[in-house]
C-alpha cells in the first residue's frame, strides 16, 4: 500500500469513527455496562480506578479546606422522609419537566469544565448519553470541544453555559452560535468572580490547560446590567446558575431570568459556604413560582433528588456522577448512571406512597440528624477508602 493510500484509508477510518460516534449508543455498550455496574459506588471505583491522580482529585476536591464540600452533601443527609401508605402504588412515572421540555428524570447534566478530561471528546459523549436518557445537558464554555460537535447529536435538550471571557460583542456571538445550532437555553455562570484556591491542584503542582486563556477579567465584571442587556437582545431563555440566596433569586427574577440555578459549584468555589440543599428552601419562596428552579451540590443518590423536588427545585443536577460515568465507561457509563438513579428514584417514590413528583412536597420530609460524617462520596457505604483516594 502506497503512503497515499495508507493515509486516505486511515482517514476513512477516523471519519468512520466519528460518524459513529455521533449516532446511538450501541447497545452491545449498553449491555456491556450493565453487566458490570449493579450498583452506583461500582461506577465510582472504577472511575477512580481509570483516572489520572490529577484529575481525580480534581473531580472530587473542592477549596480550601473543603467546608462546602461537605455541607452539600450533610444538607442531604439531614432530610428524612415521611412515607404515606395503602396507595396503589403499581404505576410510577419518574418524569419531570425542564423549562417546556419533559424529561425522563427531573436531572440536569451539569456544565464540567473540560469533560474531556474524563473521556475522549467527553462533551459529545455526553450528549450522546444525555440524548438517549431524555434529560437535558449544560455545556460548559470551559473546554476544547466547539459548542458545534455538541449540537451534532440529534435529540437531548442542550444548553450552553457561558463564563464570560470577552466584551459585549464576543459574548453576542457566542450566544447566536448557540441559537444557530439549536441550542434550547442559556446559562450565565455568576458565582465566579474569582478563581478560587482549590488546594488538591495546588498540592498537586496540577495546573489545568483549560483555564490558561485570556478574560478573566470580564468575569469580574459580570453584573446585573449583563443581565438585563442579555433579556433585551437576546430571545433564548435564560438561566443564571450560582444562585446562593434568596436576595439574589429575588433579583434574578425581577431582571427576567427563566431558571434560577442554585449551585455553589459543588463547593469548588467559596469556601465556608451553606450547603445547596439547605439554600433551596429559601430561593424557592422568594421565586413564588415566577421562573424555574435547579439545584445541585452532592447529589448522589436518587433519594437526593427526591429531597429536592421536595423542597422546591424542578430539576435536580449531577456533576461528579457525570464525570464517574464518563471515566468508566463513556456515554454508556453516563447512561448507566442514569438508569440507577431512575432505578432508586422509581423505588423510594412506590415507597413514599407517590405515584410521581405531581404531588411531592415538604409534607414527605422532616429534618434529623445525619448518621455518618459527610463527604463527597460517603453516601456509599461500600467504597472502602482505598477506592476514592490516593
Amino acid at each position: 500500500m502506497t503512503d497515499a493510500a495508507a493515509a486516505s484509508t486511515s482517514a476513512s477510518a477516523a471519519d468512520a469513527a466519528a460518524t459513529a460516534e455521533l449516532g446511538a449508543i450501541p447497545e452491545t455498550d449498553l449491555e456491556t455496562v450493565r453487566d458490570e455496574f449493579h450498583v452506583l459506588h461500582e461506577i465510582v471505583k472504577r472511575a477512580r480506578a481509570n483516572l489520572d491522580r490529577n484529575t481525580w482529585d480534581y473531580l472530587r476536591g473542592g477549596t480550601e479546606s473543603e467546608t462546602t464540600v461537605k455541607r452539600n452533601r450533610l444538607a442531604f443527609d439531614k432530610v428524612a422522609f415521611r412515607p404515606r401508605v395503602l396507595n396503589d402504588m403499581r404505576e410510577i412515572d419518574t418524569g419531570g419537566s425542564f423549562l417546556t421540555h419533559k424529561v425522563s428524570l427531573p436531572v440536569l447534566l451539569c456544565p464540567i469544565g473540560s469533560l474531556e478530561s474524563f473521556a475522549a471528546n467527553g462533551p459529545v459523549q455526553a450528549m450522546r448519553a444525555a440524548a438517549h436518557a431524555g434529560v437535558p445537558l449544560f455545556l460548559s464554555s470551559v473546554g476544547t470541544v466547539p459548542l458545534e460537535d455538541v449540537a451534532k447529536i440529534e435529540g437531548g435538550t442542550k444548553v450552553f453555559c457561558l463564563y464570560k471571557r470577552g466584551d459585549d460583542s464576543w459574548l453576542d456571538d457566542i450566544v447566536a452560535r448557540a441559537v444557530d445550532h439549536g441550542y434550547d437555553a442559556f446559562a450565565l455562570t455568576v458565582d465566579s468572580a474569582w478563581y478560587s484556591r482549590r488546594e488538591r491542584d495546588m498540592a498537586n503542582r496540577f495546573v489545568k490547560p483549560w483555564r490558561q486563556v485570556p478574560g478573566m477579567e470580564f468575569q469580574k465584571a459580570l453584573n446585573w446590567k449583563d443581565v438585563e442587556r442579555f433579556k433585551k437582545t437576546h430571545d433564548i431563555p435564560l438561566i443564571l446558575k450560582g444562585i446562593a440566596t434568596a436576595e439574589d433569586a429575588r433579583l434574578a427574577v425581577e431582571h427576567g431570568a427563566d431558571m434560577i440555578y442554585v449551585s455553589n459549584h459543588g463547593g469548588r468555589q467559596l469556601d465556608h459556604g451553606l450547603g445547596a440543599l439547605d439554600v433551596l428552601p429559601e430561593v424557592a419562596d422568594a421565586v413564588a413560582g415566577r421562573a424555574k428552579i435547579a439545584v445541585d451540590g452532592g447529589v448522589t443518590r436518587g433519594s437526593d433528588i427526591i429531597k429536592a423536588r421536595a423542597l422546591g427545585a424542578d430539576a435536580v443536577g449531577i456533576g461528579r456522577m457525570l464525570c464517574c460515568g464518563l471515566a468508566a465507561g463513556g456515554a454508556a457509563g453516563v447512561v448507566r448512571v442514569l438508569e440507577l438513579l431512575e432505578e432508586e428514584v422509581r423505588i423510594d417514590l412506590g415507597l413514599l406512597g407517590l405515584n410521581s413528583f405531581n404531588d411531592i412536597d415538604g409534607r414527605y420530609i422532616a429534618y434529623t440528624d445525619p448518621v455518618e460524617p459527610a463527604h463527597v462520596w460517603s453516601q456509599y457505604p461500600l467504597l472502602a477508602p482505598d477506592d476514592y483516594t490516593y
